[in-house]
């Protein structure tokens, strides 16, 4: 890994010459990509400090998503956010310019900006640790489709640069509310029910009919979203902190009532890693490395992927009868 940048120009250069040595290890590939944002956030760090000074407090940048989750493909978008310790105008300001610099400098490095604007330089996803805290409560009590959605996407986050401690105390902020209002994973639930149809009644796969992906299954939603929303779900109902699905999966599998279940899953999700992986070497944009051409497949592969849709269906079904079976103790 290269040392030290002096500009977002020279790690978009190393970012670009490099990041296909990763491609054959999703672990390798998402180390390279936190220290290409950490990278980022040294320059962006430089150009608010020579501007306005050090940082007037503490703080943590975050990511979540895909990048929070450990599951980046390639190419892959911003999703990120701030936390500082001190509520104060100063403090709002800095951080506020701070925000507005990493989503510039993720985007010149070569992160699209995020279509749903959950980066640092949206106001919504940079706070001070109580307004944070003020947040999450709100999103809590708010019974919405977008603030459920909000806290899910809170939840996958991990720090990246900065106190981690701030995380924990807001994710704890979450488990607290969840232990005296039980209905929440409920909502949680009543969120990702609807899943895309991937296989039908004959067991034909289903694909984009017309297109630039036409022949291709959508893997993100008719695969990954199934796995990953279901094992988050459990993972807040376990108290569990840690944002990779596959080691939310291996922790819950060491808890007597998901065991079997889990590993089994386990090995499912390993599988759809491996695809998306094969994925990576064609990709040219970031949508391509969430459609599989089924033509392209073996027969053995066309069997294996369709359990592997198959058995999303099923694992939402369990999580949601654990939910069920939680919210009438």
């Amino acid at each position: 890994m290269h040392g030290a940048f002096d500009s977002y120009e020279s790690i978009k250069k190393w970012k670009d010459n490099h990041i296909h040595n990763y491609g054959s290890n999703t672990i390798e590939l998402n180390k390279f990509h936190d220290e290409m944002m950490k990278s980022a956030s040294k320059v962006a760090l430089f150009h608010l400090e020579r501007n306005f000074g050090a940082p007037p407090c503490d703080f943590t940048w975050f990511i979540t998503g895909s990048g929070g989750r450990i599951e980046q493909g390639i190419i892959s978008d911003q999703d990120h956010g701030l936390v500082y310790k001190e509520k104060s105008e100063r403090a709002s300001k800095y951080f506020s310019a701070l925000g507005e610099e990493l989503s510039k400098g993720l985007h010149l490095i070569g992160y699209p900006y995020c279509e749903g604007n959950v980066m640092s330089s949206n106001p919504l996803w940079c706070k001070s640790l109580d307004d944070w805290e003020k947040q999450l409560i709100h999103w809590m009590d708010e019974k919405s489709w977008e603030s459920i959605r909000f806290l899910q996407i809170f939840y996958d986050c991990r720090s990246l640069v900065g106190n981690d401690a701030f995380i924990k105390d807001l994710k704890n902020t979450i488990f607290e509310y969840r232990n005296t209002n039980p209905k929440l994973l409920q909502r949680f639930m009543d969120n990702i029910q609807h899943i895309k149809h991937s296989v039908g009644p004959l067991g034909q796969i289903y694909v984009e009919q017309s297109g630039q992906y036409e022949g291709c299954i959508d893997l993100k939603k008719a695969a990954f979203l199934p796995y990953v929303n279901a094992v988050r779900l459990l993972a807040m109902k376990e108290g569990v902190i840690e944002t990779s699905t596959l080691e939310r999966i291996t922790i819950l599998s060491k808890k007597d009532p998901y065991r079997q279940e889990m590993l089994y899953y386990k090995k499912n999700f390993e599988k759809l890693l491996e695809y998306r992986r094969l994925l990576f070497a064609s990709a040219e944009s970031y949508d391509d490395v969430h459609y599989l051409n089924i033509k392209k497949m073996t027969k053995e592969e066309k069997r294996e992927i369709k359990s592997i849709l198959k058995d999303g269906k099923k694992l939402h079904q369990y999580v949601q009868g654990i939910i069920d079976k939680g919210c009438l103790e």
